[in-house]
């Protein structure tokens, strides 16, 4: 077995005995798995990305490492305790979740929906506290957004309103932060400036990614998913190679290896040699 390859079907990651930690999880729906035996258990302070072709298992998983979803066979666990053991607001209060598209037709401002984040925090109804509000300052000054933070959300372009997703995360005050495909629909400008601001946050980040540059650049680890299963996992470098691309993704592609080590490797795809009589 080579460096960061892995058996495919019931793969034991790197674990610890604090966090988030998914146990050889499935979740089967329609008569078909999901996903299928994933161990993962992130080390803390660390940015993990998933990866893998649509339909492999990243959104799925994430929702598993929520609660947002049940797993039909393994368990999630926060710091040794089984999700299905927490409330809803316990877990909320570790664990932040930011989707691929969050959107509303309700006239809040940045300032408002950053507050929703410390929903979990507060009784129904009870009025925002002092340190609630101290939450959510501090969380749009995170992000850059202090001096947008009575700015319509609706006027906000999409580099924004996914700083201002994060921003809300931020004042749930998580120590996870998960995040299915933040970059989706963003410039270069804006996807580069996101991620930055995801890797320089001190929390264990899961982020679902459909760039292998952008993983290699951001990310620390990376799982490599094909049907439900691990197929791969460890750092980017590792991990990420000609050979894995053509067996997961189906294409062809040069990698170079990085210069330094503050240099990311780079991944240039490479034109198919015919057509391959797909459709899209």
């Amino acid at each position: 077995m080579s460096p960061g390859r892995q058996d495919g079907t019931r793969t034991a990651l790197r674990s610890g005995p604090t966090g988030l930690r998914a146990e050889r999880v499935s979740r089967a729906a329609g008569g078909r798995l999901l996903v299928d035996g994933i161990t993962l258990a992130p080390r803390p302070g660390t940015v993990v990305g998933l990866l893998g072709p649509n339909g492999s298992g990243k959104s799925t998983l994430l929702r598993l490492l929520a609660g947002v979803l049940a797993p039909t066979a393994g368990v999630v666990t926060l710091d040794g305790r089984p999700l299905r053991d927490l409330g809803r607001r316990e877990v909320a209060r570790r664990t932040a979740v930011v989707e691929q598209q969050a959107d509303t037709q309700v006239d809040l401002t940045v300032r408002d929906v950053v507050r929703l984040g410390r929903v979990p925090h507060r009784r129904a109804w009870a009025p925002a506290t002092a340190e609630d509000e101290r939450a959510v300052d501090e969380a749009l000054a995170r992000t850059s957004l202090t001096g947008r933070a009575d700015q319509p959300w609706h006027t906000l372009s999409g580099g924004e309103r996914q700083r201002t997703h994060i921003a809300r995360a931020l004042a749930q005050s998580p120590r996870e932060l998960l995040l299915d495909e933040p970059t989706n629909h963003l410039d270069i400008h804006h996807q580069l400036d996101l991620l930055h601001l995801v890797a320089s946050l001190p929390l264990t980040t899961v982020v679902a990614l459909h760039d292998l540059n952008l993983a290699a650049m951001f990310c620390d680890e990376v799982l490599i998913l094909n049907n439900g299963r691990a197929h791969a996992y460890g750092p980017p470098a590792e991990v990420i190679t000609e050979n894995l691309i053509t067996e997961v993704y189906g294409v062809r592609a040069r990698v170079t290896p990085p210069p330094n080590p503050t240099t990311p490797m780079t991944i240039t795809y490479l034109r198919p040699e015919k057509a391959t009589g797909g459709t899209f």
